[in-house]
């Protein structure tokens, strides 16, 4: 696992509020899919641990930072760090720049559950393993 992620995504016109700017909540949104990519790029597939180990992340906690604005077209590129791993949870540190502007920063909790029961769970050892630092 790369000590740090990014992806890349483009600002659209559904992310902006009436003045052209990327309306708050949707910083979470862009926090979101980069944990799910981050998952992708270590071939971690949610639908898979959900089917097989009856296994799915939620979110316990977040806490955003609001530093600058990204309006519509903008290119931001998101940057993911584990901060803690967990038997049951991971914590990340995320950012959200445009260019060398810092938008927006986060900290976020993920824990595993159950899905069937939605009570915590371990993470499932085939996906713990793969988010360990190399």
């Amino acid at each position: 696992m790369p000590s740090v992620f990014t992806w890349t995504v483009r600002v659209y016109y559904e992310d902006t509020d009436a003045g052209g700017i990327v309306y708050y909540a949707n910083y979470l949104k862009f926090f979101e899919r980069a944990r799910t990519e981050w998952l992708r790029s270590l071939g971690i597939h949610q639908q898979t641990l959900l089917d097989e180990e009856s296994a799915a992340f939620v979110v316990r906690s977040a806490s955003v930072d609001y530093l600058s604005s990204a309006r519509l077209d903008d290119e931001l590129t998101l940057r993911l760090t584990v901060e803690k791993l967990g038997r049951a949870s991971v914590q990340f540190a995320q950012q959200a720049w445009c260019g060398d502007t810092l938008l927006s920063t986060a900290n976020v909790k993920v824990g595993c559950v159950d899905a069937k029961t939605m009570r915590p769970r371990p993470l499932p050892d085939s996906a713990a393993a793969k988010m360990l630092p190399n």
